[in-house]
């Protein structure tokens, strides 16, 4: 096609060279042949004229040509250019379904291991029942959206009635000679619990990361050993009527939901220094067997201390109370060091008890004080 057209030029260009020849020549000759009055040069200048007319009809002829052309290529570079579009949507929406294919297998995939995963949960193997643990502790780090959900299932394990000799206090103990024997089975679901414990803590985001996300715990009547959230972001905890062995610590965590340890026991020490807790602390009703310590920690809601029963001291030192406090009947028998800040809200102090070597602010002493080996409760 390219040849065609060369060709055809070369030949509109020697016929139009061929014309003005002609026509200069004709024009002139005919010229001088009817009007006397001319001269060679007139002659010759208005055959040049007429020449010069027809090259020119020629270069616009040629010029409309090219912009017909011209025009031509741009729709064409144009409709190209739409095709391309249409192309690039068309794998955009292939890619699009292709996509979405994929994720429906691999949720359907981690529906089925996550369904498995529980499933092996109630197997009577202590390893088996690890392994499912782990298997659900992984599903939850690489899809974030099922962490809610290992994180209620961790959780109903540690719900599972579990009647173990080490959770026993003192007044439990001392019915005994000796510590009764443990079951070898029971040994073992015990370290399954503490493997469902740490799962669930690691699970945890820490107040480190930007703009954590927040998930919740239900642990009602749990039996906890070493419960550790120091320095992670919680949302509502719910544990009521829970035993806690060892030291359970809350240092530096941030509660960004309502933590409710209600009828709860403490084997051990309580740290919760520098904790802060953004909705409600409910402790009433709880024992504790050793040291308590909540200095610098900041309660921006209601702290519910009502019947406590305490044998060690409690440290309250630094602690800042955005809203009220409520130590109605507690019994805090190795004392309480309370700073010196008073809550923002009321304080209810009705039949509060506190032991002879307490460190209280004036909006804070009880109307007395009870030894330290006195033992009733609320």
């Amino acid at each position: 096609m390219g040849e065609d057209r060369a060709r055809n030029r070369r030949v509109g260009l020697a016929l139009t060279i061929a014309l003005a020849v002609l026509s200069m020549t004709g024009v002139s000759t005919a010229l001088l042949l009817y009007d006397p009055r001319a001269t060679g040069a007139d002659a010759l200048r208005t055959g040049g004229l007429a020449a010069g007319s027809i090259v020119a009809l020629y270069a616009l002829w040629l010029n409309d040509r090219r912009r017909r052309v011209e025009e031509r290529r741009q729709e064409l570079d144009q409709r190209r250019q739409e095709l391309d579009r249409e192309r690039y949507e068309l794998e955009r929406q292939r890619q699009d379904l292709e996509d979405r294919r994929t994720d429906h297998d691999r949720d359907r995939a981690d529906d089925e291991r996550f369904a498995r995963a529980v499933e092996l949960l109630g197997h009577e193997t202590d390893q088996v029942r690890v392994g499912a643990m782990h298997a659900l502790a992984g599903l939850a780090r690489t899809r974030s959206q099922y962490t809610q959900t290992v994180l209620d299932v961790l959780c109903s394990y540690l719900r599972r009635p579990f009647d173990h000799p080490k959770w026993m206090d003192p007044e439990e103990l001392a019915e005994f000679a000796d510590l009764p024997p443990i079951p070898p089975e029971m040994e073992r679901e015990r370290h399954a619990r503490q493997t469902a414990q740490r799962l669930i803590i690691e699970l945890l985001p820490t107040r480190d990361e930007p703009d954590p996300p927040t998930y919740d715990l239900d642990l009602t009547r749990a039996w906890l050993e070493r419960f550790n959230l120091s320095d992670r972001v919680v949302g509502r905890i719910a544990a009521y009527r829970c035993r806690f062995r060892h030291t359970t610590n809350f240092s530096r965590a941030v509660f960004r939901g309502h933590l409710a340890l209600r009828d709860s026991v403490f084997l051990g020490r309580i740290r919760a220094t520098e904790a802060v807790f953004e909705h409600g602390l409910q402790l009433r009703g709880i024992r504790a067997l050793e040291t308590c310590d909540f200095d610098r920690a900041r309660f921006e809601h209601e702290v519910d201390w009502k019947r406590m029963d305490c044998a060690a001291k409690w440290y309250v030192r630094g602690a800042e109370f955005g809203a009220g406090l409520d130590l109605r009947h507690a019994r805090l028998h190795g004392g309480i060091a309370l700073g010196p800040d008073e809550p923002a809200g009321a304080v209810l102090l009705d039949d509060f008890r506190a032991g002879t070597g307490s460190d209280l602010p004036a909006w804070a002493t009880p109307e007395t004080h009870v030894p330290q080996q006195e033992s009733s409760r609320a």
